[in-house]
């Protein structure tokens, strides 16, 4: 696998789209990626604590409801202590969620708040793997997208 040098980790990209970032591997379905899997099989098959930067571009949108907490906790296992997630995805209701009939999950601003302790309210529903909100994007726009970076809480 591509690596920065090992004490730095994994640059990883599961996510949907079709540019490929320099130095990153590419994980998911597709036979063109450098690991092949199903990003709804847990355990993924990375080592924990393996990935520095991990991109999740409009993929999680696409994983099945009930999978999403355990998604996010997979993604929580294979991120190191100072590494970060990267999250894009259209807003829920918006017409670039609605268009596509595979887009089955929706978030809007407020549905990274569950896996964030810092908003005790929502994260005591599901008590997943914490992660901290770095940078969010909580203004809405009819046509655009949410960007959110995570940083797992180890």
């Amino acid at each position: 696998m591509k690596r920065l040098d090992k004490a730095k980790g994994i640059l990883l990209d599961i996510g949907l789209t079709e540019a490929t970032q320099p130095n990153f591997v590419k994980m998911g379905k597709d036979k063109s990626s450098t690991i092949v899997h199903d990003l709804e099989k847990f355990p993924w098959p990375l080592e924990s604590d393996s990935c520095l930067i991990i991109l999740a571009a409009h993929i999680v949108e696409h994983i099945k409801p009930w999978l999403t907490v355990s998604w996010m906790d997979e993604l929580w296992r294979v991120t190191k202590k100072d590494g970060q997630l990267a999250i894009s995805t259209p807003y829920a209701g918006s017409p670039g969620w609605f268009q596509d009939p595979s887009h089955c999950g929706h978030f809007t601003e407020l549905s990274f708040h569950y896996f964030d302790p810092t908003f005790p309210k929502l994260y005591e529903i599901h008590k997943s793997k914490p992660w901290k909100i770095e940078k969010g994007n909580p203004i809405w726009k009819s046509q655009g997208n949410l960007e959110c970076i995570l940083r797992p809480i180890k």
